[in-house]
């Protein structure tokens, strides 16, 4: 019989999906598994309903090459080596769409939590400072609203995040991306394209949303953070590793940009033990597609994936978001 590997925990109803047609193997106690863990799980299964925690590389398909579907629950897949599973003819999935309004959701809340010093100032209430006073401008942030918002990275998310800019914030909003969108979409989210170093000269709040890759590593560099404002904030809600977390920390320390808001960060759960100890930089667990609803219709986006991936369901050899989707045509 087929079998199939569950990498983290889920939500039972939606993991029965796959029982339906498969032999199962889950993680209902959620644990992080080794390498070594995992390719011991994988050995002999068909498919695989991977997360972030997860290396999906080379040497993990040449120990279990019985697999022909890796499917991720997220749209980001950096964890997952694409061209060695094309190479071997193992179809990738990802989840886009289903997580764009909630994670921009995140990525504003974010942003805003950063440029009015929340986390600061609920520490300060938790620690039973309030009652000892306070002068007039204390936790004095910077305003959202009229601001200039740059975006970095503008697929769906960044564009999501663009329309609560501009329409919601009266923000200017800018944008740099490897692609400038037609005149049209602009228009409609009320972005402007600009240079890379103009939108992070300009930008009083920026927001990063472009994918990870080789070429995306370390995006923000220390050379980066000096072209900004020392009034400007950022927020990363991509993915660790595109902003060098250290160069980050020693610019938050010397005050070349105001504060940061971080969901992600490189090595995580791992977090550079200098931003630990920065009052001016609010961490948050890479929780930017964290709401009941979504986290169920991406766990239920990647079965379908699965399940078609695979050849059973109504929709066989036909998933809805293959990310390698010539794997499919040469099967055929």
């Amino acid at each position: 019989m087929t079998s199939v590997l569950i990498t983290r925990a889920t939500f039972p109803d939606i993991a029965q999906r796959l029982r339906d047609h498969f032999e199962v193997e889950d993680n209902p106690n959620d644990t992080i598994w080794s390498a070594d863990e995992l390719k011991q799980r994988l050995h002999g299964k068909q498919g695989v309903m991977s997360h972030g925690s997860e290396r999906i590389d080379a040497a993990l398909l040449d120990a279990c090459p019985t697999v022909k579907a890796v499917c991720n629950v997220g749209v980001g897949y950096n964890n997952v080596d694409v061209a060695a599973c094309t190479a071997r003819g193992v179809l990738v999935t990802n989840t886009p769409d289903v997580l764009t309004e909630t994670t921009a959701d995140l990525g504003f809340a974010l942003m805003m939590a950063t440029a009015r010093r929340l986390g600061e100032s609920e520490r300060f209430v938790r620690a039973g400072e309030w009652n000892k006073g306070g002068i007039f401008d204390q936790f004095a942030g910077a305003d959202v609203h009229g601001a200039t918002l740059g975006i970095l990275g503008m697929g769906r998310i960044g564009r999501a995040i663009a329309r609560r800019g501009a329409l919601g914030f009266g923000m200017q909003v800018i944008y740099h991306n490897r692609t400038q969108l037609d005149t049209a979409t602009e228009a409609t989210i009320g972005a402007r394209y600009v240079d890379k170093a103009t939108l992070l000269r300009q930008a009083d709040h920026l927001l990063l949303v472009l994918p990870y890759s080789a070429s995306s590593h370390h995006t923000i560099g220390a050379e980066e953070l000096r072209l900004m404002k020392p009034t400007a904030t950022l927020t990363n809600i991509a993915r660790g590793g595109i902003v060098d977390d250290a160069a980050l920390a020693a610019a938050l320390k010397a005050g070349t940009i105001a504060a940061a808001g971080l969901d992600v960060f490189e090595g995580e759960p791992r977090i550079h033990p200098a931003l630990l100890g920065l009052a001016n930089v609010v961490l948050t667990p890479h929780i930017g597609s964290a709401t009941i609803q979504t986290r169920r219709a991406m766990a239920s986006l990647t079965v379908d994936n699965l399940i078609a991936a695979l050849g059973a369901g109504p929709h066989a050899g036909k998933p809805p978001t293959p990310v390698n989707p010539d794997v499919l045509t040469t099967a055929q």
